[in-house]
């Protein structure tokens, strides 16, 4: 089997250091990608100059460890940064997202020492986008359902199926691939992951999909016939690392996605008061009604509760004191509270909320998938419920 190392914590990144990387992410969004709102939905596409920033700035490698050319950032630190990415459009976040999340995280936390050295230095850099090819027509949320299949012959193995919503698959250069090499038994779920380079014969990536919202973030659907790789490719090593890699990377994921939805949510009600301050009904300023602070004031509250969950739920990520339901719990809350003010936002801005120009309806749109991917918010109450039923079941045998 190959050389594997366990996953270390790397240099800490101090208070200080996190400072200047923080406030310079948040000038970068709020002078140079919110002005661009527009333009990128306009032609979904994110701008190569932005794109060219982001790279310059570390952002494909910020979560990526020091020694593999990332800033090695710890979930406390990226959550910052998250509610800083939903501040705007979506799209940008998801341009590096993959790296530095699911797809990255998974070589991180359970590639071989070959692996890494191979791929993460080019992940950081964002030389290499990486994808997280999990999702299939028949298996969303629950890996378990996984149809495609990789069968071994000799030194290789040959993968067949179909992913579908992969996001940055028409920009990706590997796909970080799950796929199923037996039934489920007694040693495991039988799923692995392999490491596909986007060149290699057999894989073929459709044009990307027309959603609802998130203009300028790319999904597509991708295919696998015949797909031929090396033994070395399986991630980790070992055919029984897939289920457990997409697991913690989706669970760890849960908690940056839950601190986007603060972000888009505070962007939200930004907008909505400077809106309300100006805005008159005959000769008094919207926000002078009662109602309308009856919203702003729910709006406000779901903010700082979310704000202080995620936080929470970061910090026991880091001292690895629950990974699992609390990053279901902060995911459901945040998400389940971005749609209620970004549709009070769209509430009291009337009319013109309604309007595609209004940036609240925009996000009305963009925010409406973050209940959807990382795990649905029905998923996230399976997870949360059935967990502790079950250690409620284990105190009770004492």
């Amino acid at each position: 089997m190959p050389e594997t190392s366990p996953a270390v914590a790397g240099p800490e990144v101090d208070a200080e250091d996190f400072a200047a990387i923080h406030a310079s992410v948040r000038d970068f969004i709020r002078t140079k990608v919110v002005p661009r709102e527009k333009e990128i939905a306009d032609e979904d596409k994110m701008p190569d100059d932005i794109r060219q920033a982001a790279m310059d700035m570390g952002l494909f490698g910020y979560a990526i460890p020091q020694e593999w050319g990332g800033l090695g950032l710890n979930l406390a630190q990226d959550v910052e940064l998250a509610m800083e990415f939903g501040y705007t459009c979506l799209a940008l976040r998801s341009m590096f997202g993959t790296n530095n999340g699911i797809a990255g995280q998974v070589l991180v936390n359970f590639g071989t020492d070959e692996q890494k050295a191979q791929w993460l230095e080019k992940i950081a850099s964002g030389e290499v986008v990486a994808s997280f090819a999990l999702t299939e027509p028949g298996a969303g949320s629950n890996p378990a359902g996984l149809r495609t299949k990789a069968v071994r012959d000799g030194d290789d193995w040959v993968i067949d199926g179909e992913k579908c919503f992969i996001t940055n698959a028409p920009n990706a250069d590997l796909f970080v691939t799950f796929a199923r090499t037996r039934p489920a038994d007694a040693n495991g779920p039988g799923i692995a992951v392999f490491l596909v380079p986007a060149d290699t014969e057999g894989l073929t990536v459709a044009p990307h999909d027309a959603k609802m919202g998130q203009q300028g973030a790319w999904t597509s659907n991708v295919a696998y016939s015949g797909v031929r790789v090396p033994d070395s490719a399986v991630v980790g090593g070992d055919v029984d690392t897939g289920y457990r890699a997409a697991m913690i990377s989706l669970a760890r994921g849960r908690v940056h996605i839950a601190a986007l939805a603060v972000g888009s949510a505070q962007r939200a009600l930004d907008e909505s008061l400077r809106h309300v301050a100006v805005t008159t009904q005959g000769g008094t300023p919207i926000g002078d009604f009662q109602l309308v602070q009856g919203h702003i004031a729910d709006m406000q509250t779901g903010i700082m509760a979310g704000r202080a969950l995620v936080r929470d739920a970061a910090a026991k990520w880091v001292g690895e004191e629950d990974r699992r339901i609390a990053p279901s719990v902060a995911k459901l809350f945040c998400t389940e509270m971005v749609g209620q003010v970004a549709d009070k936002a769209v509430q009291v801005h009337g009319g013109s909320g309604y309007m595609r120009e209004t940036t609240v309806e925009r996000i009305y749109r963009d925010v409406r998938l973050l209940r959807l991917y990382e795990g649905t918010s029905e998923i996230q109450r399976l997870i949360i419920g059935g967990g502790l039923v079950k250690q409620a079941k284990k105190e009770a045998r004492g």
